[in-house]
C-alpha cells in the first residue's frame, strides 16, 4: 500500500510540459516504493524527482483533478461546448462542494457526448427518456448511477434553463434498500489492538468513538478540540454544516502523548511535513487494521462511523440524538439503524430451534 505521507507533491512544469515534482528525503526504500506506482524521472536541473501530470498521478498525492480537460472538452461538439461551460458555472455560483461539481459535470457530460451535434437546450422530454432507456438497456447502469444521472440533467434544465416542467415527471428507478455496515464490539476491540502506531491507533479510535465520516477526520484541527468542556467542533462538515460532538474521555490521555511525540501544528492529523493528512491514508489505516485483526468483511472505514449509530441505539441513546451528533438533515436517514439493531426481532426464536 502506497503511503503519500512520506512525500511532497506539486504541479509544475518542465521542459514546456505539464508534470508533478515530488519531494522527499534522500532514502532508497522511498525511491523503491514510489517506482512501484509511478514512472519518474530525475532533472538535474531541478534536482528533484518528477512525473507525467496524469489523472492517477494526481490521485497517488491526493491533487485535485481538472475537472475539465482538454480531453473532456474534446468529446463535447463546439455546439454544445458554452452550455458546459455555463453549467458548470452555475454550479460554483451555487456554492456546491468540489465532489458535486465533479460529480454533475462528467454525469452532465455523458449526455453531451452521445447527443453529439444536437443542442442540448433543445432536446425534449421524448429525448430524455429515450436517453435514460439507452442508460438502462445499453450501458446497463446501476440505479445509483442513473438516479446521478438524472439529478445532473434535472439540474441543468431546471436550474441553469429554468424549465422545471421538461423533467419534473422524469421516472426515478427504485434503489435498492441496503443496511449499513457495522462492525460489532469485539471486532472493534481487535481492530484497535493490532494497531500499535498511536496515530493510526487515534485515527480509527476517534472514527469510532465520534461518528465521524473520513473527511471530517483529516479535517479536525487543533484549535477545535476543547479537552476542558470535552467536545469537539466538526467545521463546515458535509451540506457545509458545523456541529458539536462529544470527545471519549477514554482518548484524552492518547492524544495527549501523541501531540507530545508527533506535534502537529494546523491540523491534529498531518504528514511529515505537516501537511494536512489525506484521506486515503486514512482508508488504508483502516485497511490495513482489517488485514491484522483477520476481519473479512466488506467493509470500509466509514463503517466505523455506522458501529459509533449502532452501538448508541443499542445502549437506549435516543435516535433523536443520534441524529444531531451524526449531523443528519433528516431523522429518517438516522432511523435505518433501527433495523440493525431491533432487540425484540433479534430475541425471536426460528421454528427449527424448538424442533
Amino acid at each position: 500500500m502506497f503511503d503519500n505521507n512520506n512525500y511532497t507533491a506539486s504541479l509544475g512544469e518542465h521542459n514546456n510540459k505539464k508534470v508533478i515534482w515530488v519531494h522527499f528525503p534522500n532514502n532508497i526504500e522511498l525511491r523503491k516504493q514510489l517506482k512501484e506506482v509511478a514512472a519518474i524521472y530525475w532533472s538535474n536541473t531541478q534536482r528533484c524527482w518528477y512525473m507525467k501530470d496524469l489523472p492517477y498521478y494526481r490521485s497517488l498525492f491526493d491533487i485535485d483533478v481538472d475537472i475539465v480537460g482538454k480531453t473532456v472538452l474534446g468529446k463535447i461538439h463546439p455546439i454544445n461546448r458554452d452550455a458546459f461551460i455555463e453549467y458548470q458555472n452555475k454550479i460554483v455560483l451555487k456554492g456546491f462542494s468540489k465532489n458535486t461539481l465533479r460529480t454533475y459535470s462528467i454525469e452532465f457530460a455523458q449526455l453531451l457526448y452521445k447527443i453529439q451535434e444536437l443542442p442540448v437546450q433543445d432536446l425534449i422530454y421524448e429525448d430524455l427518456i429515450n436517453y435514460l432507456l439507452y442508460c438502462h438497456n445499453i450501458l446497463q447502469l446501476s440505479e445509483n448511477q442513473i438516479h446521478s444521472r438524472i439529478n445532473a440533467i434535472k439540474f441543468y434544465y431546471e436550474q441553469v434553463l429554468k424549465r422545471p416542467r421538461l423533467v419534473f415527471d422524469i421516472p426515478r428507478p427504485k434503489k435498492p434498500m441496503l443496511l449499513p455496515k457495522a462492525l460489532n464490539k469485539d471486532e472493534i476491540k481487535k481492530i484497535f489492538s493490532v494497531t500499535q502506531n498511536i496515530k493510526h491507533n487515534l485515527i480509527l479510535k476517534l472514527a469510532y468513538g465520534m461518528g465521524l465520516r473520513v473527511s471530517e477526520i483529516v479535517n479536525l484541527k487543533i484549535e477545535h478540540i476543547d479537552s476542558n468542556t470535552m467536545q469537539v467542533l466538526v467545521a463546515c462538515a458535509k451540506g457545509k454544516k458545523d456541529r458539536y460532538v462529544n470527545l471519549p474521555t477514554s482518548v484524552l490521555v492518547e492524544m495527549r502523548e501523541y501531540y507530545k511525540i508527533y506535534k502537529p501544528k494546523t491540523f491534529l492529523f498531518e504528514g511529515i511535513h505537516h501537511e494536512q493528512y489525506s484521506v486515503r491514508s486514512a482508508q488504508a489505516v483502516f485497511k490495513n487494521a482489517m488485514k491484522k485483526a483477520n476481519i473479512n468483511k466488506t467493509i470500509g472505514i466509514h463503517g466505523l462511523r455506522h458501529s459509533y449509530a449502532t452501538h448508541l441505539l443499542q445502549q437506549g441513546t435516543d435516535i433523536r440524538y443520534i441524529k444531531d451528533l451524526l449531523g443528519h438533515n433528516d431523522i429518517r436517514t438516522t432511523t435505518i439503524y433501527t433495523q440493525v439493531t431491533n432487540n425484540s426481532l433479534q430475541n425471536i426464536m426460528s421454528p427449527l430451534d424448538s424442533l
